[in-house]
């Protein structure tokens, strides 16, 4: 087991996971209840990392992040080093092919709340603000909790963006799925196999608490 690469990749799920948490709250609930004529524009667009190869996207990140384009040209002048083939990179593309996996479970969740909900809280006054809060983001949790767990898993098992963006560097960028394929090519196949088996390990869990969550009554946290 390349312990390394684990606790990267763990590192690199939470990561993601907690940096999504609000952004995907908060898109995800202005495309529950907006009626904007670009929304169905701003789903695709957040879908795309479903349908696009992982090389593809991984390519354009590459481009984006690269030393002749400004975002690489202006991190490295912030910080003195490369955006592609850092972890700094890796973050990045990571917050972007999860979008998808973190947004779509929770503008469902978003939008299986009842409308009268909404009228109710405006008739008792409620902000915005306090209305997701006390009403939105109790009925929405499943939904929220959802995202993230299947974020936090793909994160862990993705591979093409992974080694497009951030190649194979030890305690960088070189993550457990990187790990598995160095050690296919390296012969070394119970490393594999024992690294596979993790990960098979956690996609089950992760599938079995998605199905746990979404099969409850309803959005809310009942009993």
């Amino acid at each position: 087991m390349d312990w390394q690469a684990l606790r990267l990749s763990v590192w690199l799920a939470l990561a993601t996971a907690l940096i999504l948490l609000p952004l995907g709250v908060l898109a995800g609930r202005w495309l529950a209840s907006s009626r904007h004529p670009l929304r169905p524009l701003a789903e695709a667009l957040l879908a795309l990392p479903l349908v696009l190869p992982p090389t593809v996207l991984g390519y354009y990140l590459l481009v984006a992040m690269g030393g002749a384009s400004p975002l690489g040209q202006l991190y490295q002048q912030l910080t003195g080093q490369t955006l592609a083939f850092s972890f700094g990179g890796l973050l990045l593309a990571s917050l972007i092919f999860n979008i998808p996996f973190a947004l779509m479970p929770m503008q469902r969740a978003f939008e299986a709340i009842p409308a009268e909900l909404y009228d109710a809280a405006r008739s008792c006054g409620l902000s915005t603000w306090r209305t997701l809060w006390h009403i939105e983001l109790p009925l929405a949790w499943r939904g929220i909790l959802s995202g993230l767990i299947m974020t936090a898993a793909h994160t862990l098992g993705e591979f093409g963006v992974v080694l497009m963006v951030g190649g194979s560097i030890p305690g960088e960028t070189k993550t457990i799925a990187i790990s598995i394929y160095d050690s296919v090519q390296g012969f070394d196949m119970q490393a594999a196999g024992l690294m596979s088996a993790t990960l098979l390990a956690v996609s089950l869990a992760t599938l079995l608490s998605t199905a746990w969550l979404t099969r409850r009554r309803g959005p809310g946290p009942r009993g």
